[in-house]
């Protein structure tokens, strides 16, 4: 679908020069293994860049990986670029070496598996190459590396090496390297140009963008589509604020949620504040329809504003032929899920307030103050756009804010091609532990 909006303000940026024009990075020599040879090999490659330089183990934080660049940036798709080329080098000499999953690895523990786990991170460029030793000991360094390499893979950034760590770390490389391509792919089948200012979804990382003059303004959390209800991925722009919104339950809800509570409790509706209208406008008493069929699919249910409302305090609305939108939720605590595929196709947003006062900042009269008042009133107010905000639902597995910085989602939807990426066990295919990867051998630059 192309996009509906131009640019009104800055330059228009061609997609396609936005993937051309990017230099190969240099290929590593060297690989991960038993042997410290050929590991100081690898790591003291020049191609790694400066990753050594970037540490230091008296951080209380995460080393950093947090940037103002957007995921749909130039340099976004030039970094990639070199980071396919640095994993082409780690998976055609043999992959990284697996990590042993015995038991939770944290700081201050001894363990024969945090020698793996030292050169895991110190391949992936998330442990400097003077700490890939064979000590047993979770110390600083280790703990820095860890979270580093949580935070590049959207997890808990606590240093905690549980189920969820020990799963992203023994990926195989060969699908990282694939999983790499793959994205690269997506972003060069883009065409369109990008305006000065926008909102991007990425689906699989669950997060949002809000986007102007090249950096990101905003970032949210959000629930999108559970994987049998999934987010489409679409272009449209935002024409339209509901403050204290009507909720209207759409048919799939009416059949898959609504009716089987409504049997569970005949005082569901009354609870949930949901009134039943005929297609003449009519409210119809919940007791005159059929419960034990699917009669009331064909009745509208609306809820009425309030804070039950199941899109809270404001619906964000863009044309699309799929009818989602984006909303507040009543459920908050849901954003603090590490698996945030919990909706029936819209997409929740954190702190949507802040993103609402950024989409109507441009309105005369409608401020923080403005925006707030209404909401508190519990009076439905609807602002029309006149600038309207470009937004882009995306599926992005993979991308890069520089060459050594290298992000990974799993992909929820199973659109990379490859099961171990898709699956939620991402132990499927990965090798044994203490073992480097067993499938690459040679040149494997297939696309997954």
């Amino acid at each position: 679908m192309t996009h509906p909006v131009k640019a009104a303000t800055g330059a228009k940026l061609s997609r396609r020069a936005f993937v051309t024009g990017v230099a190969a990075a240099a290929v590593l020599p060297g690989v991960a293994s038993a042997q410290d040879a050929a590991l100081d090999e690898l790591l003291s490659a020049p191609g790694r860049g400066n990753w050594n330089d970037q540490f230091d183990a008296g951080l209380s934080g995460v080393a950093k990986v947090a940037t103002a660049q957007p995921v749909f940036s130039q340099n976004t798709v030039a970094a990639l670029a070199q980071a396919i080329e640095t994993h082409r080098g780690i998976v055609q000499m043999g992959g990284w070496p697996a990590v042993p999953q015995d038991k939770v690895l944290k700081i201050g523990l001894q363990s024969g598996a945090v020698p793996y786990l030292r050169q895991r991170l110190a391949v992936s460029g998330d442990l400097p190459q003077s700490a890939a030793n064979n000590s047993p000991a979770f110390d600083s360094y280790v703990d820095a590396g860890v979270k580093r390499f949580q935070e590049r893979h959207g997890l808990p950034a606590d240093g905690v090496v549980a189920e969820y760590t020990f799963k992203a770390l023994n990926v195989p490389a060969d699908l990282r390297f694939g999983q790499l391509q793959t994205n690269l792919q997506r972003f060069q089948a883009m065409t369109e140009g990008f305006p000065a200012r926008f909102v991007m979804v990425n689906v699989p990382a669950a997060a949002i963008e809000a986007v102007e003059d090249g950096r990101v303004a905003q970032r949210h959390t959000a629930i999108v589509g559970k994987v049998d209800r999934q987010t489409p991925i679409l272009n449209s722009a935002i024409t339209n604020l509901n403050l204290n919104p009507y909720w209207h339950a759409p048919a799939s809800i009416v059949q898959k949620d609504i009716i089987p509570m409504v049997r569970k409790d005949p005082q569901y509706l009354a609870k949930s504040n949901i009134h039943i209208f005929n297609g003449q406008g009519r409210e119809v008493p919940p007791e005159m329809i059929d419960w034990n069929s699917d009669e009331a699919v064909k009745y509208l249910f609306r809820q009425e504003p309030g804070k039950n409302n199941a899109m809270s305090s404001v619906k964000i609305n863009f044309p699309n032929p799929h009818a989602v939108y984006m909303h507040d939720t009543p459920q908050q605590g849901l954003f603090s899920k590490l698996m945030r595929f919990d909706s029936s196709g819209c997409v929740r947003v954190q702190n949507v307030r802040d993103l609402i006062v950024w989409l109507a900042k441009y309105e005369q009269g409608w401020d923080r103050q403005a925006i707030e008042s209404v909401i508190a009133s519990r009076q439905r107010k609807d602002i029309d756009l006149q600038n309207p905000v470009p937004v882009f639902f995306t599926y992005i597995t993979a991308w890069a804010s520089d060459p050594a910085t290298v992000q990974f989602r799993d992909d929820i939807y199973h659109r990379d091609g490859a099961a171990a990426l898709a699956s939620g066990d991402l132990t499927a295919q990965a090798y044994a532990p203490g073992q480097v990867n067993p499938y690459a051998q040679g040149d494997n630059s297939q696309t997954f």
